[in-house]
């Protein structure tokens, strides 16, 4: 199993004073904490795409191709693309010169996006939500193997042999589909034999093995190899030296993000008991010392029918960034070492 992390790069304010963090000292210490993850062996880091005020990752792939030049084994990835929102012949450049720049690492987690506001600033019609995305999928996927191609569709002008370039190292630049809870997103990506990472943001890990489970069983139908069909899990998490230390430190951020968009979108206001619950065994949040993290990967593990990669959302818009430095290195030297022990250990 691969543990990356995630982050939307989203402003920071000082826990104690209120102060926010200034966007230039945010983006670099999301560079450190990337280089930081690179050197204790964590597999993945993507950064996420918003466009609004209170976030800094509206060019994902510039913050990326700056993690690329200071760090020289972890996949640098999306998390997720807004591919309804964009063009894909772009999003294939981009990717491919990250890709040229990390030496193999780019990857794409292409998705719809659970925002809206990049529809408009781009001049997309929201009633297009689905129907952008599948065609500008379908255009990306062709584009990884087809250098010059022909294609129409209705959303884009059509291609009639332009070259698109750069080539990316890789032979075939990865693309995960991103997916939240409609089964159609989880029928699509395994009928297309591509790698799925489900976003947990709330909910028992059980809840979603069906969906899991129809993907896999789409993959299967459409003739693609078991080993073909990756499964991620994307969920909040967070690593302190103890359960109770790393719930307090992760806490306070967590509410204000989720009471600013449960204002938004007609959720309830977050309290103290059901984030309490979440970090529970059996709750969906990966938070705690490492030997509970561990625990809750292998059930995640065991809930979902097997995992491929998990990647802790430690997004959290009030902790002080030596605090986050804290909690990357005990998921590289703690995290993972113990899961890779106990993963050999089972498999003995």
């Amino acid at each position: 199993m691969e543990i990356g992390i995630d982050s939307f790069a989203a402003v920071v304010s000082d826990p104690l004073t209120g102060e926010i963090l200034s966007s230039a000292d945010r983006l670099h210490n999301l560079i450190e904490e990337i280089e930081l993850a690179d050197r204790v062996g964590v597999h993945s880091f993507g950064v996420g795409e918003h466009h609004r005020q209170e976030y800094l990752d509206s060019a994902p792939t510039l913050i990326l191709a700056a993690a690329a030049s200071r760090t020289s084994r972890i996949r640098l990835t999306s998390a997720v693309t807004v591919l309804s929102a964009d063009d894909p012949v772009r999003v294939f450049q981009d990717f491919a010169t990250l890709d040229l720049l990390s030496r193999g690492r780019a990857e794409i987690v292409a998705g719809r996006g659970s925002a809206t506001e990049a529809y408009p600033l781009f001049g997309h019609d929201l009633r297009n939500y689905d129907s952008l995305f599948e065609e500008n999928l379908g255009l990306l996927l062709q584009l990884r193997t087809d250098t010059r191609p022909h294609w129409s569709g209705k959303h884009r002008a059509p291609l009639s042999g332009q070259g698109v370039f750069p080539r990316p190292v890789q032979e075939e630049l990865p693309i995960w589909v991103g997916v939240g809870g409609t089964p159609e997103s989880f029928v699509r990506a395994g009928t297309l034999g591509l790698p799925l990472m489900v976003a947990i943001i709330g909910g028992e890990f059980r809840r979603f093995r069906p969906l899991v489970d129809l993907y896999r069983e789409a993959g299967r139908r459409a003739g693609h190899a078991p080993e073909k069909l990756r499964v991620g899990m994307h969920a909040f998490g967070f690593v302190g030296d103890t359960t109770r230390q790393a719930a307090d430190a992760f806490y306070p951020g967590h509410a204000r993000l989720m009471g600013v968009l449960g204002k938004e979108r007609g959720w309830p206001a977050p309290n103290r008991a059901q984030f309490d619950a979440s970090v529970s065994p059996a709750g969906p949040f990966m938070i705690g010392d490492p030997e509970t993290v561990v625990e809750k990967l292998l059930y995640a593990n065991d809930a979902l029918g097997g995992l491929d990669r998990v990647t802790f959302q430690m997004t959290n818009v009030l902790l002080p960034h030596e605090t986050m430095l804290r909690a990357i290195t005990l998921l590289g030297t703690e995290v993972i070492p113990q899961l890779n022990e106990r993963r050999s250990a089972q498999q003995s």
